[in-house]
């Protein structure tokens, strides 16, 4: 029997969306053609079977229970962010938490230099894919050479029976400094625009949801470039505040994590979804209880120590109603 943050009784009338940076969720295998020797079992952070499976069961609970107290249920979709490969999706929907439902997933491998990718978690009974295909964002570095990094995804499908289309991003982050690496967030917005207007131009009244880690908070200038071209509607600004957000750095609050749609999400169409809310999943369970660092998120490593807690991220969801 799963263990559940609520019993609230199963609505169907509402779906959620949602987004998870899942913190190197690395497998502890080692693969030669990516970079992932700081998560192996004999390396300094020594990342055990054991370790895995705790990540995984854990991930497993949070997963499960996001949008719950609203809808009774799992979410119907979740996009994902620094997963390993395809192995460690599946370990995930075969984890305690989530084994019992009905979800598969897509995946693809992406260039990125550390060897995470992008992915799209879905409940087959809510969420029927029809098409998914990946774009690279073209980033040059300081020696003209490419510079490698997340592919992003699009997963279109019918949720509820209505054409949707989920895009996932992992935008480039800001090690550099934010303003030195600005150019390739607003790069990634750029790509993002333009798959956009691909599917705007099949079906003008194309409804996109576009969720992700974009390490750019929702005031930046790369989120107001894709709100602005994309016509979106970006829910989290109103979220984002001195003492709340979806990851931390030096007692700083960012969101980075983001989930915005177009705007025909508003339309109160009769058995067509519209928006109802859009939160951050940022439970007790998920979050230190104590000492300085209270409050912030529960994370699996902090640099080499193992602290065997979720993630450095809060998840983010929205609720659409039909």
């Amino acid at each position: 029997m799963i263990e559940h943050t609520t019993d609230t009784p199963i609505r169907n009338d509402l779906q959620t969306i949602a987004f998870y940076n899942l913190e190197n969720l690395f497998d502890v295998t080692d693969d030669h053609l990516i970079n992932d020797e700081a998560f192996l079992p004999n390396t300094r952070r020594k990342w055990t079977p054991k370790r895995y499976e705790n990540k995984l069961r854990k991930l497993s609970f949070a997963i499960a229970n996001i949008g719950r107290k609203e809808t009774g249920k799992p979410p119907a979709i979740v996009g994902l962010a620094e997963v390993e490969n395809a192995k460690v999706v599946e370990d995930l929907l075969n984890a305690k938490h989530l084994v019992e439902y009905n979800y598969s997933y897509v995946h693809y491998n992406s260039p990125d230099e550390r060897g995470i990718d992008t992915a799209l978690i879905y409940d087959v009974d809510a969420f029927k894919v029809m098409h998914s295909e990946t774009f690279s964002v073209p980033l040059l570095d300081e020696d003209g050479q490419p510079d490698y990094t997340r592919d992003i995804l699009l997963v279109s499908g019918l949720l509820d029976n209505e054409k949707t289309h989920v895009i996932v991003n992992h935008w480039s982050s800001r090690r550099e400094g934010a303003k030195e690496t600005e150019f390739k967030r607003i790069a990634a917005a750029k790509k993002v625009v333009e798959i956009m207007d691909q599917l705007k131009a099949v079906d003008e009244d194309a409804k996109i949801v576009i969720i992700g880690d974009f390490n750019d908070d929702p005031s930046c200038n790369s989120i107001a470039h894709l709100v602005n071209h994309g016509q979106l509607y970006n829910p989290m600004d109103i979220l984002h505040t001195y003492s709340r957000g979806t990851t931390t750095h030096n007692f700083k609050w960012n969101l980075f994590d983001q989930i915005m749609f177009t705007t025909n999400f508003f339309e109160a169409t009769p058995n067509t979804l519209s928006f109802d809310k859009a939160e951050i999943f940022d439970t007790d369970f998920l979050k230190l209880n104590k000492g300085r660092h209270k409050g912030k998120p529960f994370r699996t490593y902090v640099g080499p120590k193992y602290k065997g807690g979720y993630s450095d991220h809060f998840p983010v969801y929205a609720i659409f109603r039909k």
